[in-house]
């Protein structure tokens, strides 16, 4: 135990300095462990991400109908589309908590109004609980079902609109709900949700699952699967990433 380790252990036990305490600068500087290094560039995932779509090709995802074939969704020029009426899509990896990268888009032309503009979702453990998406602009729906939302309990603390070239980010913090081993919930879950850079979600906590009809409900899970929606709409997703927590 290096002397820094020292004296943490003794302010856990109660130890607090006092005017007799003689401290050097050197005995609150510690070495080690050493931190691990994540390199970053604009526009691209870092070093340590799972990158879960560059662009290029959906192997690590499944269609959500028979959690194996592959998505029928569409990709073009590195963008992938909702293909309407084929089902969700899901990651064959699961995650529990995490830091998620995703961009979307809605459609280039936005038929209907409410719930009916350029839905989807962005769905966390094994589609417990969502992330609403949902063109913004202009929309009247209830504010716990528009973007930003977690969807049917907690509305985003602003409304961030679409920038100039119609992508919308979401940098999401994911802590999983801990449950013990007989399956009683210890621990809820927290989700943290910056939406075009801005902060809509602060530490919400999850009061269960995100129900379209009805309350929340408890469902006991360990880490799950990533799913985006196919609501009928033509909602465009790209560079989405995850760092495992």
């Amino acid at each position: 135990m290096n002397r820094f380790s020292m004296i943490l252990a003794l302010v856990g036990l109660g130890f607090t300095a006092n005017a007799q305490t003689k401290f050097q600068p050197q005995d609150t500087e510690f070495y080690e462990p050493k931190i691990r290094v994540v390199t970053t560039q604009a526009n691209a995932a870092p070093s340590d991400a799972i990158v879960l779509f560059d662009g290029s090709n959906l192997n690590e995802w499944v269609s959500e109908k028979d959690k194996s074939s592959a998505p029928q969704w569409t990709i073009k020029n590195g963008v992938l589309t909702v293909t309407p009426k084929t089902g969700g899509i899901q990651t064959k990896r699961k995650f529990g908590d995490m830091q998620l990268h995703i961009e979307w888009k809605s459609p280039e032309v936005i038929k209907g109004e409410g719930q009916g503009r350029g839905n989807s979702g962005l769905f966390l453990s094994d589609g417990a609980y969502e992330i609403q998406i949902l063109d913004n602009d202009d929309n009247k729906t209830y504010v716990n079902g528009q973007a930003g939302s977690l969807y049917k309990q907690a509305p985003p603390l602003v409304e961030a609109r679409k920038p100039a070239d119609g992508w919308h980010t979401y940098d999401l913090l994911y802590t999983a709900p801990k449950f013990n081993k007989d399956g009683h919930l210890i621990k809820r879950g927290q989700v943290t949700l910056l939406h075009n850079g801005v902060l809509v979600q602060y530490n919400t906590e999850l009061q269960g699952t995100t129900e379209y009809i009805g309350l929340p409900k408890l469902r006991v899970h360990g880490p799950g699967s990533i799913s985006l929606q196919d609501h009928g709409d033509l909602v465009s997703f790209r560079n989405i990433w995850v760092r495992e927590l």
